[in-house]
């Protein structure tokens, strides 16, 4: 490679670092005074470097016919600080790239107009509900990620107010290994940010954040509103309670409102899996089940398929990440196979999943068997569901429906899709969405196709319980264009 080539490769390096640098303050500044979270093709640029900025925008490419530039988004940027939009999700890339390269606008229309146009949901609509208390029962592994999540979003227009965690003991160290384990994590890494201990307050101090540290053996022995909380969503992440009678629990306690359980729920309670079924949650509904991690990985999928092709039946099989519930050496364990050593073994175990799925979509019930298999990996699962469809087709069609519905669709911040031949489940720690479809993977004979979806059993789990939340909550953030 010539000097020249060089000195033009460094110098279009350095022309994108500089408009991502030039990004990152508008970014933070739609986020934190208008309650604006800015995306690229799905992939959220909030507290990002400049690093995730450029990815972001390479990533444009797997999906176009040409990439997009970073010059060439920036003036989209801009004139979105300028405008009084808020409380929205809103796509840079494909703002841009609908105006440059799909001929979106209309006529002579200006950037300005444009984005007037196609945001107009969001335009002069600033959301004045009241600030939403959300107590977390429980500070497991889903406990700490949804409070990492929570965090992230701080902001004067932030809506969801993470107030307190609930959980066991209150011995000597305690705060300190709270705010240790929330600080450090060996699968997610550091946390992006600032945590500190205030013994007075018998809380932790995250990123402006004051969290209280309420102890407490039963749900329904503490009093919220000692700590000015009130109307609380209480999310229940111990699983000990799964039914109406002892979620209700909650209930009982002063200060708090509704109840969110991370995990399948039992009786009449509604299993909700965000982008499915989420329209089911009313006002009314105090008790609400976010299903499980792999329901909520296999049932986007598995509704777009369905509606594109029909589903006559098929088999689940998950291979999913050990969990807490398994042992790390052998040891008694009242589930069969659970009891052999976790990190050194495959363990045959069943799954409700399949079966799961009719409660968010009821158009294949009795259509789904699963089975899951637990191999020595700490975090990322995936499932290989074996569809028989009601009409034939091919392995190109099938991928290119779901590439577009990964990323057009109503389920786009569901599903995500991924052409790579190199991807492994270390590269989709920290993936938001609840599955990823890895296309190189599909297997199709004409009306038979094998999909294969990976998922983060923990982060983009966590981030459709939060989904959740806002429901619960009313918050109806809109995702533009």
């Amino acid at each position: 490679m010539s000097d020249v080539q060089n000195d033009r490769t460094l110098q279009s390096w350095e022309e994108r670092q500089e408009f991502a640098e030039l990004m990152q303050p508008l970014i933070g500044k739609l986020y934190r005074t208008k309650g604006v979270e800015t995306i690229v093709y799905g992939r959220s640029l909030v507290a990002g470097s400049t690093i995730d900025i450029i990815k972001a925008h390479r990533l444009v490419r797997q999906h176009e016919d040409s990439k997009l530039r970073l010059r060439e988004s920036f003036p989209f940027l801009e004139a979105m600080a300028n405008m009084n939009i808020s409380s929205a999700r809103v796509d840079l890339g494909k703002l841009a790239y609908g105006y440059l390269y799909k001929n979106e606008k209309q006529g002579d229309e200006s950037i300005e107009q444009y984005l007037m146009r196609k945001l107009g949901a969001a335009i002069g609509n600033a959301h004045e509900q009241e600030p939403q208390d959300v107590v977390l029962y429980g500070f497991g592994r889903i406990g700490r990620l949804l409070a990492r999540l929570m965090i992230e979003r701080n902001g004067r227009n932030n809506k969801l107010r993470l107030r307190a965690i609930v959980v066991r003991g209150g011995r000597e160290g305690d705060l300190e290994k709270r705010a240790s384990l929330l600080r450090r994590d060996s699968v997610h890494g550091p946390f992006n940010g600032s945590i500190t201990v205030d013994h007075e307050n018998n809380a932790l101090k995250a990123n402006g954040t004051l969290i209280q540290v309420i102890y407490a053996n039963s749900p329904d022995e503490v009093d919220y509103t000692k700590y000015g909380i009130d109307n609380a969503i209480i999310v229940d992440n111990t699983g000990i309670w799964k039914d109406e009678d002892g979620l209700g629990l909650h209930l009982k306690s002063k200060g708090a409102k509704k109840v969110l359980l991370t995990a399948p729920a039992k009786g009449a309670i509604k299993n909700i899996v965000h982008g499915v079924n989420h329209g089911d949650i009313t006002a009314e509904d105090l008790i609400v089940s976010a299903a499980s991690c792999t329901t909520n990985a296999i049932t986007p999928v598995l509704k777009a398929l369905n509606d594109r092709y029909g589903i006559r039946n098929g088999h689940v099989e998950t291979v999913h990440a050990y969990t807490n519930d398994q042992n790390l050496i052998d040891n008694y364990h009242k589930a069969d196979r659970r009891g052999r050593s976790a990190p050194l073994n495959m363990v045959l175990t069943e799954t409700g999943a399949a079966k799961a799925v009719a409660k968010a979509l009821p158009e294949l019930a009795g259509k789904l068997t699963g089975n899951a298999i637990r191999v020595p990996t700490p975090n990322v699962s995936m499932a290989i569901m074996n569809l028989n469809l009601n009409e034939e087709t091919d392995k190109s069609a099938l991928n290119d429906y779901l590439r577009e519905a990964a990323l057009f669709s109503d389920l786009q911040d569901q599903i995500d899709y991924t052409a790579s031949t190199e991807i492994v489940s270390s590269d989709l720690v920290g993936s938001r969405y609840a599955g990823i479809v890895d296309s190189q993977a599909t297997i199709v004979d004409g009306d038979r196709a094998v999909v294969y979806v990976w998922y983060d059993n923990e982060f983009g789990y966590s981030c459709q319980v939060l989904r959740c939340v806002q429901d619960m909550a009313g918050l109806n953030v809109p995702s533009l264009p």
